[in-house]
Protein backbone atom coordinates (compact mmCIF):
# COMPACT_ATOMS: atom_id res chain seq x y z
CA UNK A 1 0.00 0.00 0.00
CA UNK A 2 1.58 2.95 -1.12
CA UNK A 3 2.08 5.78 1.78
CA UNK A 4 1.95 9.69 1.39
CA UNK A 5 4.87 11.97 0.67
CA UNK A 6 5.59 14.54 3.10
CA UNK A 7 7.95 17.53 2.49
CA UNK A 8 9.09 20.33 4.83
CA UNK A 9 7.47 23.55 3.48
CA UNK A 10 10.62 25.58 4.89
CA UNK A 11 13.27 23.04 2.75
CA UNK A 12 10.92 21.33 0.41
CA UNK A 13 12.92 18.52 1.52
CA UNK A 14 10.89 15.11 1.83
CA UNK A 15 10.54 13.92 5.38
CA UNK A 16 11.15 10.42 6.56
CA UNK A 17 7.91 10.07 8.33
CA UNK A 18 9.26 10.46 11.72
CA UNK A 19 8.04 12.73 14.17
CA UNK A 20 9.22 14.16 17.87
CA UNK A 21 7.14 16.80 19.50
CA UNK A 22 5.91 18.66 16.17
CA UNK A 23 9.62 18.00 15.14
CA UNK A 24 9.37 16.25 11.81
CA UNK A 25 13.06 14.38 10.17
CA UNK A 26 13.84 15.27 7.04
CA UNK A 27 15.64 12.58 4.85
CA UNK A 28 18.48 14.90 3.76
CA UNK A 29 20.34 12.85 0.91
CA UNK A 30 23.87 12.24 1.39
CA UNK A 31 26.49 14.90 -0.96
CA UNK A 32 27.56 12.92 -4.26
CA UNK A 33 31.26 13.14 -3.35
CA UNK A 34 30.54 11.48 -0.44
CA UNK A 35 28.63 8.82 -1.64
CA UNK A 36 31.08 8.10 -4.64
CA UNK A 37 33.51 8.32 -2.23
CA UNK A 38 31.74 5.18 -0.19
CA UNK A 39 31.60 2.96 -3.53
CA UNK A 40 35.37 3.63 -4.43
CA UNK A 41 36.12 2.05 -0.88
CA UNK A 42 34.03 -0.84 -1.94
CA UNK A 43 35.44 -0.85 -4.97
CA UNK A 44 39.15 -0.75 -3.41
CA UNK A 45 38.09 -3.40 -0.71
CA UNK A 46 37.33 -5.99 -3.19
CA UNK A 47 40.47 -5.11 -5.41
CA UNK A 48 42.68 -5.53 -2.21
CA UNK A 49 41.50 -8.47 -0.86
CA UNK A 50 41.64 -10.19 -4.58
CA UNK A 51 45.43 -8.90 -4.69
CA UNK A 52 47.17 -9.41 -1.30
CA UNK A 53 46.61 -11.66 1.70
CA UNK A 54 43.54 -10.74 3.59
CA UNK A 55 41.01 -13.21 4.49
CA UNK A 56 41.88 -15.27 7.83
CA UNK A 57 42.33 -19.19 7.76
CA UNK A 58 42.74 -22.29 9.57
CA UNK A 59 46.57 -22.49 8.49
CA UNK A 60 47.18 -18.37 7.31
CA UNK A 61 44.99 -16.32 4.88
CA UNK A 62 44.20 -16.08 1.12
CA UNK A 63 47.40 -15.27 -0.47
CA UNK A 64 46.24 -13.42 -2.89
CA UNK A 65 46.88 -13.17 -6.62
CA UNK A 66 50.24 -10.98 -6.69
CA UNK A 67 52.15 -13.51 -3.75
CA UNK A 68 52.46 -10.97 -1.45
CA UNK A 69 54.00 -11.67 1.33
CA UNK A 70 55.61 -9.05 4.66
CA UNK A 71 57.06 -12.61 6.57
CA UNK A 72 59.10 -12.98 3.15
CA UNK A 73 60.69 -9.87 2.58
CA UNK A 74 61.63 -9.52 6.21
CA UNK A 75 63.19 -12.85 5.64
CA UNK A 76 65.13 -11.24 2.64
CA UNK A 77 66.24 -8.41 4.56
CA UNK A 78 67.39 -10.75 7.02
CA UNK A 79 69.47 -12.51 4.72
CA UNK A 80 70.58 -9.42 3.14
CA UNK A 81 71.89 -8.14 6.35
CA UNK A 82 73.29 -11.27 7.43
CA UNK A 83 75.07 -11.10 3.94
CA UNK A 84 76.34 -8.11 4.09
CA UNK A 85 77.85 -8.31 7.79
CA UNK A 86 79.00 -12.11 7.24
CA UNK A 87 82.88 -10.48 6.25
CA UNK A 88 82.77 -8.75 9.44
CA UNK A 89 81.04 -11.62 11.53
CA UNK A 90 84.08 -13.96 10.15
CA UNK A 91 86.36 -11.37 11.20
CA UNK A 92 85.30 -10.55 14.64
CA UNK A 93 85.63 -14.77 14.92
CA UNK A 94 89.13 -15.04 14.01
CA UNK A 95 90.30 -12.20 16.50
CA UNK A 96 91.01 -12.73 19.84
CA UNK A 97 88.12 -11.23 21.87
CA UNK A 98 90.38 -9.57 24.12
CA UNK A 99 91.70 -7.68 21.41
CA UNK A 100 88.53 -6.40 18.99
CA UNK A 101 88.53 -3.05 21.62
CA UNK A 102 91.46 -2.01 19.89
CA UNK A 103 90.20 -2.12 16.87
CA UNK A 104 88.08 0.83 16.06
CA UNK A 105 86.12 -1.00 12.96
CA UNK A 106 85.43 -4.22 15.11
CA UNK A 107 84.57 -2.98 17.99
CA UNK A 108 81.66 -0.35 16.42
CA UNK A 109 80.55 -3.30 14.61
CA UNK A 110 80.62 -5.29 17.83
CA UNK A 111 78.47 -2.67 19.76
CA UNK A 112 76.02 -1.93 17.74
CA UNK A 113 75.21 -5.83 17.56
CA UNK A 114 75.65 -6.62 21.13
CA UNK A 115 73.71 -3.79 22.11
CA UNK A 116 70.39 -5.39 20.08
CA UNK A 117 71.23 -8.81 21.50
CA UNK A 118 71.84 -7.32 25.25
CA UNK A 119 68.28 -5.53 24.70
CA UNK A 120 66.33 -7.95 23.47
CA UNK A 121 67.72 -11.03 25.49
CA UNK A 122 69.61 -9.89 28.83
CA UNK A 123 67.75 -6.26 29.84
CA UNK A 124 64.95 -8.00 30.90
CA UNK A 125 67.05 -8.66 34.21
CA UNK A 126 70.05 -7.02 34.16
CA UNK A 127 67.87 -3.40 33.08
CA UNK A 128 68.46 -1.49 30.39
CA UNK A 129 71.88 -0.44 31.54
CA UNK A 130 73.24 -3.52 32.74
CA UNK A 131 72.57 -2.30 36.39
CA UNK A 132 71.22 -5.10 37.26
CA UNK A 133 67.99 -5.40 40.70
CA UNK A 134 68.87 -5.59 44.05
CA UNK A 135 68.32 -9.34 45.47
CA UNK A 136 67.66 -10.24 42.03
CA UNK A 137 70.12 -10.04 39.07
CA UNK A 138 74.17 -9.10 38.95
CA UNK A 139 74.72 -5.41 38.50
CA UNK A 140 77.15 -5.95 35.25
CA UNK A 141 78.49 -2.32 35.41
CA UNK A 142 80.22 -2.53 38.67
CA UNK A 143 83.69 -4.31 39.80
CA UNK A 144 82.18 -7.19 41.10
CA UNK A 145 82.82 -10.31 39.35
CA UNK A 146 81.74 -13.34 40.31
CA UNK A 147 82.76 -15.24 37.79
CA UNK A 148 85.57 -13.17 35.93
CA UNK A 149 84.93 -9.81 34.12
CA UNK A 150 87.31 -10.18 31.51
CA UNK A 151 85.30 -10.62 27.98
CA UNK A 152 86.43 -13.89 27.52
CA UNK A 153 84.88 -13.99 30.84
CA UNK A 154 81.66 -12.82 30.04
CA UNK A 155 81.43 -14.89 26.71
CA UNK A 156 81.89 -18.20 28.49
CA UNK A 157 79.13 -16.80 30.82
CA UNK A 158 76.97 -15.80 28.42
CA UNK A 159 77.42 -19.44 26.16
CA UNK A 160 76.99 -22.07 28.92
CA UNK A 161 75.38 -19.93 31.71
CA UNK A 162 76.02 -20.24 35.47
CA UNK A 163 74.09 -23.27 37.39
CA UNK A 164 72.09 -24.55 33.97
CA UNK A 165 71.95 -27.76 34.34
CA UNK A 166 70.69 -28.18 30.85
CA UNK A 167 74.14 -27.00 29.38
CA UNK A 168 76.43 -30.10 30.32
CA UNK A 169 79.38 -26.66 30.43
CA UNK A 170 77.67 -24.70 32.38
CA UNK A 171 79.56 -23.28 35.41
CA UNK A 172 78.01 -24.83 38.87
CA UNK A 173 78.54 -23.72 42.28
CA UNK A 174 76.08 -23.90 45.19
CA UNK A 175 76.40 -22.39 48.95
CA UNK A 176 75.19 -24.30 51.12
CA UNK A 177 72.21 -23.56 53.84
CA UNK A 178 73.77 -23.30 57.41
CA UNK A 179 70.37 -22.96 58.78
CA UNK A 180 70.40 -26.89 58.77
CA UNK A 181 73.86 -27.22 59.97
CA UNK A 182 74.58 -24.58 62.75
CA UNK A 183 73.10 -22.84 65.44
CA UNK A 184 70.55 -19.83 65.73
CA UNK A 185 73.21 -18.54 67.98
CA UNK A 186 76.52 -19.45 65.70
CA UNK A 187 74.64 -17.85 62.44
CA UNK A 188 74.07 -14.97 64.60
CA UNK A 189 77.96 -14.85 65.18
CA UNK A 190 78.81 -15.60 61.69
CA UNK A 191 76.84 -12.37 60.73
CA UNK A 192 78.59 -10.23 62.93
CA UNK A 193 82.31 -11.92 61.49
CA UNK A 194 81.35 -11.50 57.69
CA UNK A 195 79.89 -7.96 58.47
CA UNK A 196 83.14 -7.10 60.05
CA UNK A 197 85.37 -8.06 57.10
CA UNK A 198 83.87 -5.20 54.57
CA UNK A 199 84.26 -3.06 57.55
CA UNK A 200 80.15 -2.59 58.71
CA UNK A 201 79.07 -1.96 61.73
CA UNK A 202 78.92 -5.02 64.18
CA UNK A 203 79.37 -6.62 67.39
CA UNK A 204 82.85 -6.57 68.13
CA UNK A 205 82.35 -10.13 70.61
CA UNK A 206 80.15 -11.74 67.94
CA UNK A 207 82.28 -11.39 65.48
CA UNK A 208 85.22 -12.64 67.17
CA UNK A 209 83.06 -15.74 68.02
CA UNK A 210 82.03 -15.89 64.51
CA UNK A 211 85.78 -15.74 62.83
CA UNK A 212 86.19 -19.57 63.82
CA UNK A 213 82.99 -20.60 62.94
CA UNK A 214 83.79 -19.07 59.02
CA UNK A 215 87.45 -20.25 59.38
CA UNK A 216 85.71 -23.70 59.86
CA UNK A 217 82.69 -23.19 57.00
CA UNK A 218 83.34 -20.52 54.84
CA UNK A 219 87.02 -20.20 54.22
CA UNK A 220 87.24 -23.36 51.78
CA UNK A 221 84.65 -20.87 49.13
CA UNK A 222 85.44 -17.57 49.98
CA UNK A 223 89.07 -17.49 51.31
CA UNK A 224 90.55 -17.12 54.57
CA UNK A 225 90.63 -13.58 54.34
CA UNK A 226 87.07 -13.41 52.63
CA UNK A 227 87.82 -12.10 49.26
CA UNK A 228 86.25 -14.57 47.31
CA UNK A 229 87.00 -16.87 44.95
CA UNK A 230 86.21 -17.32 41.36
CA UNK A 231 86.87 -21.09 40.66
CA UNK A 232 83.94 -21.27 42.73
CA UNK A 233 81.76 -17.72 42.27
CA UNK A 234 82.23 -17.02 45.62
CA UNK A 235 81.19 -13.37 46.04
CA UNK A 236 84.06 -10.77 47.94
CA UNK A 237 82.63 -10.43 51.59
CA UNK A 238 85.39 -7.62 52.17
CA UNK A 239 83.34 -5.42 49.60
CA UNK A 240 80.46 -3.64 49.98
CA UNK A 241 78.30 -4.78 46.87
CA UNK A 242 75.72 -7.32 48.04
CA UNK A 243 73.71 -8.38 45.75
CA UNK A 244 71.27 -9.65 48.05
CA UNK A 245 71.44 -7.17 50.66
CA UNK A 246 74.38 -6.44 52.97
CA UNK A 247 73.00 -5.64 56.48
CA UNK A 248 72.66 -8.18 59.08
CA UNK A 249 69.16 -9.40 58.50
CA UNK A 250 69.97 -10.02 54.74
CA UNK A 251 73.07 -11.61 55.57
CA UNK A 252 71.19 -13.72 58.11
CA UNK A 253 69.00 -15.07 55.69
CA UNK A 254 71.81 -15.71 52.86
CA UNK A 255 73.62 -17.83 55.53
CA UNK A 256 70.47 -19.69 56.73
CA UNK A 257 68.73 -20.06 53.75
CA UNK A 258 71.60 -19.99 50.77
CA UNK A 259 70.58 -18.60 47.29
CA UNK A 260 70.83 -20.40 44.07
CA UNK A 261 70.22 -17.87 41.10
CA UNK A 262 70.35 -19.55 37.86
CA UNK A 263 71.42 -17.74 34.78
CA UNK A 264 70.15 -19.87 31.01
CA UNK A 265 73.03 -20.56 28.56
CA UNK A 266 72.53 -18.57 25.12
CA UNK A 267 74.40 -21.29 23.60
CA UNK A 268 71.68 -22.81 21.60
CA UNK A 269 69.35 -19.90 21.39
CA UNK A 270 72.23 -17.20 19.81
CA UNK A 271 75.13 -17.75 17.14
CA UNK A 272 78.61 -17.43 18.11
CA UNK A 273 79.27 -13.95 16.50
CA UNK A 274 76.06 -12.71 18.82
CA UNK A 275 77.48 -14.30 21.73
CA UNK A 276 80.94 -12.41 20.93
CA UNK A 277 79.12 -8.99 20.20
CA UNK A 278 76.63 -9.16 23.67
CA UNK A 279 79.70 -10.12 25.57
CA UNK A 280 81.98 -6.97 24.37
CA UNK A 281 79.14 -4.89 24.82
CA UNK A 282 78.71 -5.88 28.29
CA UNK A 283 82.24 -5.67 28.69
CA UNK A 284 82.27 -2.40 28.26
CA UNK A 285 79.20 -0.67 30.08
CA UNK A 286 81.66 0.15 32.89
CA UNK A 287 82.53 -2.95 35.01
CA UNK A 288 84.43 -4.88 32.83
CA UNK A 289 88.20 -5.94 33.92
Amino acid sequence: MATKREFDEATRTETTGHEWDGIRELDTPMPRWWLWTFYGTIVWGIVYVILFPAWPLVHGATPGILGYSSRANVAADLRHAAETNAPLDARLMRTDIAAVEQDPELLSFAMAGGGAVFRNNCSQCHGAGGGGMLFSYPNLVDDDWLWGGAAADIEQTVTHGIRYEADPDTRYSQMPSFGEMLEPAQIDALVQHVESLSGNPRDAALAAEGAPLFAENCAACHGEDGAGGREFGAPNLTDRIWLYGGDPSHVHASIAQAHFGIMPAFGGRLSPSDIRKVAIYVHTLGGGE
